[in-house]
């Protein structure tokens, strides 16, 4: 297990990690200590402990944003993938009429040929 170390509002703090997670841990605190920062800079010196408070609801609110988001994508791609389901069985189905359409065509082509060539004066059968 590795460790990394952290700065937090101000804070130095030695974290356990996976092997080969402590760049994106290193980035988790960065994030931390900037929207710290930034709610510091809108709303000046409130104490420690509520802009701590208030930078971990306001990255838990931009999480369950981008759940809801990421969960709506989800939806709309089963249903794009349900029609494009759908899409391809219309198209085999549309297929296989086209080449029964196509081999009765064949077949009565064949057939009127073969009619013309053997009965010369004869009228042709009506298609």
């Amino acid at each position: 297990m590795a460790h990394v170390v952290v700065t937090i509002a101000g804070r130095t703090y030695r974290m356990a990690c996976e092997d080969g997670e402590e760049a994106h841990l290193d980035e988790l605190a960065k994030l931390v200590e900037n929207k710290i920062l930034s709610l510091r800079d809108g709303f000046g010196d409130i104490g420690e402990q509520r802009i701590t408070v208030m930078a971990a609801l306001t990255l838990a609110d931009e999480a369950s944003i981008a759940t809801r988001k990421l969960e709506a994508v989800q939806t709309e791609l089963a249903a794009l993938r349900a029609d494009a389901a759908a899409a391809k069985e219309a198209e085999a189905a549309l297929t296989q009429k086209l080449a029964a359409a196509l081999e009765d065509a064949t077949m009565r082509v064949e057939r009127l040929s073969r009619d013309l060539q053997h009965g010369g004066d004869e009228t042709p059968p009506m298609l």
